[in-house]
């Protein structure tokens, strides 16, 4: 039977679509591949790591008909991008195999049953679904990532909290260190519904969002959220815990503030950044009257100084900051002016976004 006879690209790009969550070596063989359902002329590919499950559909032309068997998703993958992009692919099945044509080119590849590809076990306690444009979704996402924990044993903080609240729309990530906060607004309004999305999650989310207004559709239940767009269906664990009262760690009327450039204070902290050791990454951050000065030095006594002017009538305080955590947030945002909030050199510094109310990025100090 053939499978599917379609353009190179055609097949790459459902397949890429996929196999962002597939690992290359698994406990069990089968998590390596992806399962091909086909049935009439559309044909269905699903990928599973038991935490995450994708699946797409494409028309990918082939005989009619009724199919189904798994294949190794990374290897399909290697063959396909070893090809013009504008050769047909025939994928042809026989005795447990695949042959896969293109042009001279041959290759036979090895089937696991598609009985055995463990799906996720869908929830039946599903919230009500609601919608946010992709782009919207995207955007939060990427105002916040760089703050989730990596590793941490406190498991509840690897992965970004999802509040959906009235017509409100609330992402919160945080490592102890730094938080991130962003916030859109919703067409509807819902009830309260609070999840924590897992770290793999959240970037494999990242990789297949695209920047356009076509609708996402989020559903939340107990110990699973689904997400529906772009011809796609994405089911994942949650991350049981419960997340820190993120409204606690906001710093609340700070009475210093100074609102500048961002790309300026971006490029300052990179280059002082270059001082800065592997293990330490602190730098000085001093504000007084019209000056904001950075200072980094490291342990062959070599130093970084820098100075930007900036309309500040507050207090002069000199506060330490890890410089990495300040260069993630400006870094990942695109808004031209960012408001510097600050009390002392004790206290947790605010930074949000004049043009955007639903920004917050809360960065604790550090002693140099």
């Amino acid at each position: 039977m053939i499978v599917l006879k379609a353009p190179q690209r055609a097949l790459l790009g459902a397949l890429q679509a996929v196999a962002g969550i597939v690992e290359r070596r698994h406990t069990l063989p089968i998590l390596a591949n992806v399962l091909l359902r086909k049935s009439g002329s559309s044909i269905e590919l699903t990928t599973s790591d038991l935490e995450i499950q994708v699946r797409t559909h494409a028309e990918l032309g082939g005989d009619a008909g009724s199919y189904a068997s798994t294949v190794g998703a990374r290897k399909l993958i290697d063959i396909l991008r070893s090809l013009p992009d504008d050769q047909v692919i025939t994928l042809s099945s026989a005795q447990n195999k695949l042959t896969l044509q293109a042009g001279k080119s041959r290759f036979t590849l090895q089937t696991l049953p598609a009985e055995d590809f463990p799906l996720v076990n869908e929830a039946s306690d599903y919230g009500p679904a609601f919608s946010v444009p992709q782009q919207t979704l995207k955007h939060l996402i990427n105002q916040v990532h760089f703050a989730m924990a990596v590793h941490d044993i406190r498991y509840y903080l690897n992965g970004i909290l999802f509040v959906a609240e009235g017509k409100t729309l609330t992402l919160v990530a945080t490592d102890g260190h730094r938080l991130g906060l962003a916030q859109a607004q919703l067409a509807s309004e819902i009830p309260k519904q609070e999840v924590i999305l897992p770290r793999k999650t959240v970037l494999e989310l990242q990789r297949l969002l695209r920047d356009e207004d076509t609708a996402i559709e989020l559903r939340f239940a107990g110990n699973q959220a689904k997400f529906a767009f772009s011809g796609m269906e994405f089911v994942t664990k949650l991350v049981e815990g419960k997340f820190p009262d993120y409204n606690r760690v906001i710093p609340k009327n700070h009475k210093n503030a100074l609102v500048l450039g961002r790309e300026p204070l971006l490029a300052s902290l990179q280059r002082a950044a270059i001082m800065t050791s592997e293990k330490f990454k602190g730098v000085r951050v001093n504000v007084e009257p019209g000056n904001l000065r950075i200072a980094a030095s490291n342990a062959e006594q070599e130093e970084a100084k820098e100075e930007l002017e900036v309309d500040y009538n507050g207090d002069a305080i000199e506060i330490g900051f890890n410089v990495t955590y300040l260069i993630d947030a400006l870094a990942n945002l695109t808004h031209d002016m960012v408001r510097l909030e600050l009390q002392d050199s004790n206290s947790s510094a605010l930074i949000t976004v004049p043009e955007q109310a639903g920004f917050k990025y809360v960065v604790m100090p550090m002693r140099i």
